[in-house]
């Protein structure tokens, strides 16, 4: 990993166009691909400003770096960093083997959607629970009613970030030619509404569970419909 605090401006092309002008930041470099840019937003904004999930290519000019060109190697994605002064520029070896242990409430939902599958989707069957990729396991693999495969991740809450993590398990996955149409399901206690609208855009399917419902404590809530 690669942490660079520079005055910099960057500019980011693709869905979208936008622009941060001149400012110190700390860009974030990774072996697997990614890049982030951070500013210092205090309290508790962890989110980049920008960002690239891979697979990337970096391009790195000049030492210290004058110039880095990210771009995605599908759809013609750009984040290009001009860089004023490098203020620090440090690497460090992360441990690639470590995965982020669920709390309990995530690994009890695990456990009780794995064996009822069908509460993220209408006549789903487990496959198998922690499906490897080369960037971390999928929460549950499952076949819908017509074979296709679907990745469901588990959260207690659901956070943009909580999408952009099942896309790029996605990402992964869509590489096996078998597995190219593997759609994605984000399954919580709760889904924030900008992840919802992130999902929708990424094509990502919401369901909200109940963990009082799938221990059987409570009955289903009964919804009306007016006709």
């Amino acid at each position: 990993m690669r942490l660079i605090v520079a005055r910099c401006e960057v500019v980011y092309t693709g869905r979208l166009s936008t622009y941060l002008p001149m400012g110190v930041r700390l860009l974030m470099i990774k072996a697997d691909g990614s890049f982030q840019v951070h500013s210092d937003g205090g309290g508790s904004k962890v989110k980049p400003q920008n960002w690239m999930t891979p697979p990337t290519t970096i391009d790195v000019e000049g030492d210290p770096p004058a110039r880095i060109e990210v771009r995605k190697l599908k759809g013609g994605e750009r984040l290009e960093i001009t860089i004023d002064e490098v203020l620090s520029d440090l690497t460090h070896e992360a441990d690639l083997d470590s995965v982020l242990e669920k709390d309990g409430v995530e690994r009890d939902l695990q456990e009780l959607l794995a064996a009822r599958p069908a509460h993220c989707g209408e006549g789903f069957r487990l496959v198998r629970r922690e499906w490897p990729t080369d960037i971390g396991p999928v929460d549950l693999m499952c076949r819908e009613p017509g074979d296709g495969w679907v990745a469901v991740e588990i959260k207690r809450i659901g956070t943009i970030e909580a999408v952009e993590q099942l896309a790029r398990y996605l990402e992964r996955i869509r590489r096996d030619p078998a597995m190219a149409d593997c759609r994605g399901v984000l399954a919580a206690q709760q889904i924030k509404p900008q992840a919802r609208v992130l999902a929708d855009s990424r094509g990502i399917a919401c369901v909200e569970v109940s963990l009082e419902e799938l221990r059987g404590s409570r009955e289903p809530d009964l919804t009306l419909f007016a006709t």
